[in-house]
């Protein structure tokens, strides 16, 4: 006889989410998934998230178990219906019998009308990044629209481009399973492919704070905001990412660099990893064009020096040189360094 099997219990790690888990361990989540909330209810997020190191129990690999009995008719025997006779046949099932169908569970959408009417839905694809929280500063905002340059004979501003490039890395990130929060925030700019962004002054800082005309205390205001939300949300993997676009001469190109505080290993671990991520793209995008985008420490900038969590700071190019503005003016490359960023954040939350 086959004994009655023990519920197998498997450790949570970085990347693992229900789907991933079951899979790992030959189940199917189709069947298993609602089966495995259950048996673990009390130690799973409210959005269905595993805990990194938590011990988790198995559904019973029901699907095993029917081959493993199957495999062992030797010793296993089935015993005839006492309403049969030895001559008997096995009574045929309804040729009009269909098999149970299984429906798959739906994805997951967020919603974020912050992205805009048409891209306001976003489907979950993945649990890549279960369990990982970013906060997004773009940089500048409100009254302060950062660096300011020409574009033809329209101007444009450093904190709209910013703001979009964090706008379509957030929806990446949520779209891999993580908790996002953006902490410069535009009610009705959305996502934009314009060239030419607009330039407003109505961003405000997360929640619905207006941004005060005060440097000093702009960055004061974002950095307790990240500070809060960090202390609030407790211990596991919280990163800060900052997107600025900087402003030198007009001849002066430079390619996507990142700073990060210099006493912080995880952040200069997060920094390298865009890094990296930044050298194989350009190596399979521009391979006649050689990365030269740096990683350093900069803690004398307030955010950096201020801020609790992990954190890197991007500077995306020079918003004053032609080359750099192509760069950022057109839509598809603001969507690819988007991209870029986002991988590079999986690259270091796979990490541990």
């Amino acid at each position: 006889m086959i004994g009655q099997t023990t519920p197998k219990t498997v450790v949570a790690k970085p990347g693992d989410g229900i789907y991933v888990l079951l899979r790992k361990n030959g189940l199917d989540p189709t069947k298993y998934y609602k089966e495995f909330i259950q048996l673990n209810k009390k130690n799973i997020s409210k959005r269905n998230g595993l805990y990194i190191g938590r011990k988790y129990t198995l559904p019973l690999n029901r699907d095993a178990i029917a081959t493993e009995i199957n495999a062992s008719t030797d010793t296993i025997k089935t015993k005839p219906s006492p309403l049969a006779d030895s001559t008997s046949q096995a009574e045929e099932p309804p040729k009009d019998l269909k098999p149970a169908e299984v429906t798959p569970p739906k994805p997951e959408v967020i919603t974020e009308p912050l992205f805009g009417k048409k891209l306001e839905d976003v489907t979950v694809e993945s649990e890549e990044l279960k369990g990982a929280i970013y906060y997004l500063i773009s940089g500048h905002g409100g009254p302060d629209p950062g660096a300011l340059a020409k574009q033809g004979s329209k101007q444009i501003a450093e904190d709209e481009y910013a703001y979009d490039v964090n706008l379509r890395l957030a929806r990446k990130l949520l779209a891999k399973g993580a908790e996002v929060y953006i902490i410069i925030r535009d009610p009705n700019d959305g996502i934009r492919d314009e060239r030419v962004l607009k330039i407003d002054y109505d961003e405000v800082n997360y929640p619905k704070k207006r941004i005060p005309r005060s440097q000093r205390l702009r960055l004061r205001q974002r950095t307790e905001t990240v500070n809060s939300l960090f202390l609030k949300n407790g211990k596991g993997y919280q990163r800060l990412v900052v997107t600025h676009v900087d402003s030198r001469s007009v001849g002066e190109v430079i390619d996507v660099f990142f700073y990060h505080h210099h006493k912080s290993k995880k952040g200069k671990r997060l920094a390298k990893s865009l890094q990296d991520t930044f050298k194989q793209k350009y190596a399979r995008y521009q391979p006649n064009r050689k990365y030269a985008g740096t990683v350093a420490s900069r803690s004398s900038l307030y955010v950096i020096k201020n801020t609790l969590p992990a954190m890197v700071y991007i500077e995306l190019g020079n918003l004053k040189n032609s080359k750099d503005q192509k760069r950022i003016l057109d839509f598809e490359n603001r969507e690819a360094l988007a991209k870029w960023i986002s991988e590079g954040l999986i690259a270091d939350f796979g990490k541990g």
